[in-house]
């Protein structure tokens, strides 16, 4: 039985993946909440989106073969 994912599924896993990333190093002494937020959290979502969307175009591919 294999997963199927749509853009709800998607979005929601995705979104799930950042927050678990956010609020562990939040909770990790090290660095600041603000720079947590300004700065990592940005880079994390953007990364995230951009291998999204090569895995996206990867799936694309290998279904088309």
């Amino acid at each position: 039985m294999a997963l199927e994912f749509d853009l709800v599924k998607t979005v929601g896993v995705f979104v799930a993946i950042i927050a678990v990333g956010t609020v562990a190093l939040t909770m990790m002494p090290g660095m600041t909440t603000g720079t947590i937020l300004t700065m990592v959290l940005p880079s994390m979502a953007i990364f995230g989106a951009i291998m999204l969307a090569i895995g996206v175009k990867h799936g694309e591919y290998r279904a088309a073969r």
